[in-house]
């Protein structure tokens, strides 16, 4: 199977490419990077995977739908509207969107599923994430779907409960309020802890990436596994049959 990667000069597309080129199965049609030729790349693959921009993000999406490919998508920071746009391409191609395609990331999300839903609001849920100084948004994906995660297992939303920032004379802590702060500094590839405080006793999960290889691996099982779907939205939790 010949694979397209997009923002091949970027620390995620040259730890996909490394990892490819020791793949027997898969094979490299074009590493695209800024300036490059859309078209003429995903001409060259069966699938597009993709950790750009959201803004490159979306050019790469048009031409994937045009030329009917299927697609992988890393890039993390979307706005509403720019998810819309993705939505609209799954009704016509296979997507795989997920803003971490560690598989021990998404087992952790199966996991705060289960804790959220067993604990309830009786123990208040705070997330904590750190990334290295370049990272341009916050908090992160994966921070951002751990806490819709633990939100849907209570019956809510994280727009609804979400916390984002706390500063001054703030008053006593909601019991609903799901809490997440950003830590960035240095080369800290991904840390995510999650804690669950209550009457007693805390629990806390977390998950720490030692390195890019994990989530590059990902996003080749899932380039392997969606060249098979019908069109549709998709995310890793679909991939590993997690849900």
């Amino acid at each position: 199977m010949k694979m397209v990667v997009c923002g091949a000069a970027g620390r995620m597309g040259q730890a996909i490419l490394e990892l490819l080129y020791r793949e027997k199965d898969l094979t490299l049609g074009a590493a695209l990077d800024m300036g490059a030729d859309i078209k003429k790349g995903v001409e060259t693959g069966e699938v597009v995977i993709d950790f750009t921009s959201p803004e490159a993000t979306l050019a790469i999406l048009k031409e994937v739908v045009f030329q009917k490919k299927s697609m992988v998508i890393g890039t993390t920071g979307f706005t509403v509207e720019e998810k819309k746009k993705i939505i609209a391409a799954s009704k016509k191609i296979p997507i795989v969107l997920s803003p971490n395609m560690s598989v021990g990331v998404n087992v952790v999300f199966k996991l705060l599923a289960d804790a959220a839903f067993a604990l309830g609001d009786a123990y208040d849920a705070e997330i904590v994430e750190m990334h290295h100084r370049q990272k341009k948004d916050a908090p992160s994906g994966t921070a951002l779907r751990m806490g819709e995660t633990i939100a849907r297992a209570r019956e809510t939303t994280l727009h609804e409960v979400g916390r984002f920032a706390r500063n001054g004379v703030i008053g006593v802590r909601p019991t609903e309020e799901i809490g997440i702060s950003s830590i960035r500094g240095g080369d800290v590839v991904g840390d995510h802890t999650v804690i669950f405080a209550g009457p007693g006793e805390r629990v806390e999960i977390t998950h720490r990436a030692h390195s890019r290889q994990n989530f590059a691996r990902g996003a080749l099982i899932a380039a392997r596994w969606v060249i098979n779907q019908k069109p549709g939205l998709y995310d890793m939790m679909d991939v590993l049959n997690l849900k």
